[in-house]
């Protein structure tokens, strides 16, 4: 082949490779555009004010006249929302504090040591894993209401349940430090250095991406909790989280206005969940991928 057929083959491929890229970008952007609409209108309708649009129903997206009343409602005296906001956040911080800390040490120990009934007890917790949890609702809604747990204690009650079996979701950990060698821990044996001093000093120090993907996991799940949430705490207004508050706002009569305070509220919600993602992404994917290497 002379040198211009060359020259000539590679300006084809890397023309139908533009091409495809461009066609690629173009596919994701419009799929970006389809997924993140949603999310748009939510912001927008937060801005609406119904004492100046709200005469009947509306067709239009973008508000006439853009508002600050939806989020002055929320931190006025009219609505808890303050206080439910700080349960969700107490709840997502301490279940994602001692999720963590709980899966992190299940793992290690299934991971780098052998013992008796080792593999059994892993089966045993895979095999339960296949129920769903909705099977147990009614069993620990009692089990709660006698320690007190339920209503006035749902806060403390929702923390309780979410931790309690928190050791069965060790796969993704458990992969993660499979894929750190145990000859460090052979050598670091070999030291004096004790079990204990391995992991805090050695394992935890080169696992920073499966421990920032736990704890996001972790406080992901109680943030979003609605059902469970509404069943611990039925009835008591100061026990709820965002997710069951709001929802009974889109059940009054009046819709069109709690809509739009609704979404202020949704927008509150998200802010922290999103700038923990964008802050911990590269850490995020980096503990699924090593995490999902070996099990």
């Amino acid at each position: 082949m002379t040198k211009t057929e060359k020259t000539t083959e590679f300006t084809s491929m890397s023309a139908r490779r533009r091409t495809g890229n461009i066609i690629a970008y173009i596919v994701l952007i419009l799929m970006s555009i389809i997924w993140l609409f949603p999310f748009f209108g939510l912001v927008l309708q937060s801005f609406r004010s119904y004492s100046a649009e709200y005469g009947g129903m509306v067709d239009y997206l973008m508000p006439h006249r853009f508002s600050l009343d939806n989020y002055r409602f929320l931190f006025t005296g009219e609505t808890n929302f303050i206080k439910w906001y700080g349960n969700t956040l107490t709840i997502a911080f301490f279940v994602a504090l001692f999720q963590t800390i709980i899966v992190l040490c299940v793992s290690y120990a299934l991971s780098r040591m052998r013992f008796k009934g080792r593999t059994a007890l892993m089966r045993f917790w895979l095999i339960l894993g296949m129920f769903p949890g909705f099977l147990t609702m009614i069993c620990l809604y009692f089990l709660l209401k006698q320690f007190g747990l339920t209503q006035a204690g749902a806060v403390p009650g929702l923390i309780l349940v979410s931790i309690a079996s928190s050791g069965m979701g060790y796969y993704v950990c458990k992969g993660y430090f499979d894929t750190i060698p145990k000859a460090l821990d052979e050598a670091a044996r070999i030291d004096g250095a004790s079990r204990a001093q391995i992991m805090f000093q050695m394992i935890i120090p080169l696992s920073k991406p499966i421990i920032i993907y736990t704890a996001l996991v972790a406080f992901m799940a109680p943030w979003c909790d609605y059902v469970f949430a509404s069943y611990v705490a039925f009835g008591h207004d100061e026990s709820y989280n965002v997710a069951v508050a709001m929802t009974r706002w889109v059940w009054t009569n009046d819709y069109q206005g709690y809509f739009t305070r609704f979404c202020a509220g949704g927008v509150l919600v998200a802010i922290p969940v999103t700038i923990l993602f964008m802050a911990l992404q590269k850490y995020y994917v980096e503990g699924v991928t090593g995490g999902a290497v070996k099990g």
